[in-house]
């Protein structure tokens, strides 16, 4: 019987397709601006002004405008790199946290179908084998109480609340990466801005008269670009950690409620 892939492979696969996929881009934007750039040269040389002619023009004609993406990998400087992995690691949290959120990886219906045939049938041992083969939510539950159930109905269900709350704690602490990153890119964002601030007023201290407006920019630039960045990481995984909090608690809850209805008709075991 074939297995189906685990939450963890399949986000797994997602980061290295979302990070070659960036750094695919990156390359190419590059080579396209250095491309540019030779395409843009002067094929001959500029024509000598003639003496006490107002060669001011000619100094100050605006240089090749570059593109958008190269702006702004400019001017993110090594914040593009750090920006790139917070967010494959992102795009891999989401995938599996969805995965492992699915009804079918929490309450399958299968199981409880099945696993309530067979106690109609008086055919325990099949319901507990098909309980611990189940990876799910309730599967583990399932086949916990099941190996109490012979100690008496309150030692199974004291044995399916404590992997219960198990299995919540491990839903719990896979979304909170989601809310770290959350917490800490609207900081990096920040650490971003002061940078770029400071790179900014560096230019006009040391510019003597008047500083050179393309390299203040370029520091505003990093201070802008990496608080948007920062702040564009942030909303969507906060947002992503309380829908699928509510949702696993959602989940959780109805796995005790079906857990212990189906559990029921071992009440007077140990009585």
């Amino acid at each position: 019987m074939l297995r189906r892939p685990s939450a963890f492979s399949l986000s797994f696969c997602v980061a290295v397709v979302a990070l070659m996929l960036g750094v695919f881009m990156t390359t190419q934007a590059v080579t396209a601006q250095e491309a540019g750039a030779d395409a843009a040269a002067p094929a001959e040389p500029a024509v000598e002004p003639a003496a006490g002619e107002n060669n001011t023009a000619t100094e100050a004609a605006p240089a090749e405008g570059k593109s958008l993406f190269a702006w702004v990998y400019e001017a993110l400087s090594y914040y593009f790199w750090i920006f790139m992995f917070i967010s494959i690691i992102f795009v891999a949290l989401l995938v599996m946290n969805i995965m492992n959120a699915r009804r079918e990886n929490v309450v399958p219906l299968q199981l409880v179908e099945s696993f309530e045939a067979c106690l109609e049938e008086n055919q325990v041992q099949e319901a507990y084998d098909m309980a611990k083969e189940d990876e799910s939510f309730l599967g583990k539950v399932l086949s916990a109480g099941l190996e109490k159930v012979s100690l008496g109905y309150d030692k199974a269900i004291e044995a399916m609340q404590e992997v219960g709350e198990e299995e919540n704690m491990k839903l719990d602490h896979r979304l909170s990466y989601l809310a770290l990153i959350g917490t800490l890119s609207p900081m990096i964002g920040l650490f971003g801005t002061v940078d770029g601030m400071i790179r900014a007023f560096s230019v006009i201290a040391q510019g003597g008269g008047t500083p050179d407006p393309a390299k203040l920019a370029n520091g505003i630039s990093t201070a802008l670009f990496t608080t948007l960045i920062g702040l564009a990481l942030a909303i969507p995984a906060i947002a992503a950690y309380n829908i699928l909090r509510n949702r696993v608690d959602r989940l959780a809850l109805e796995v005790g409620i079906t857990s212990e209805g189906l559990m029921s008709r071992f009440q007077n075991i140990g009585k």
